[in-house]
């Protein structure tokens, strides 16, 4: 049964319509029309959905609305501006790390929580943090150099 939730993405208030247990990704989506976050499997094996809760790296669409009441969501479109952008986000597009795209977002989002506990990553670091997302275009090599390069501009700057 849908009722009134009001959940904080993008660190603004909304108040949606949604069933509790409806998964936060089609909330964002649907709800708040964020594209963001993408849906893949469903199941949080893909990691294209991927959000931060509080700065967690979450899989939203496992996640119930329920459970970010209170909470801090934050999606690829909260991480800077155009102009200023995130270093991670900055860092993927500077090593031109997509080719379709589609799994970028949960790459990134999964990076930065990531890059905040390893500010210096090695490669094999990088790779396993990273071993739940799956990319099916072959960038891996990209995307594992930008991580390195976010992670240390992130250090560089406190992100």
């Amino acid at each position: 049964m849908a009722r009134k939730l009001t959940v904080s993405v993008n660190g603004r208030r909304h108040t949606v319509s949604a069933a509790p247990d409806t998964p936060l990704l089609y909330v964002l989506r649907n709800e708040l029309g964020l594209h963001g976050p993408r849906f893949g499997c469903g199941l949080s094996q893909c990691g294209a959905c991927t959000v931060h809760v509080n700065g967690e790296a979450l899989r939203s669409c496992v996640v119930p609305v329920s459970a970010v009441a209170g909470k801090k969501v934050t999606t690829l479109e909260g991480l800077g501006t155009e102009k200023n952008p995130h270093p991670m986000l900055a860092a993927f597009i500077e090593e031109q790390a997509a080719q379709c795209g589609y799994c970028i977002n949960g790459m990134v989002m999964q990076s930065i929580p990531f890059a905040r506990r390893n500010p210096r990553p090695t490669e094999a670091a990088i790779k396993k943090a990273l071993n739940g997302n799956i990319c099916r275009c072959g960038t891996h090599y990209r995307i594992v150099k930008a991580v390195a390069r976010g992670a240390q501009a992130m250090a560089k700057g406190s992100s």
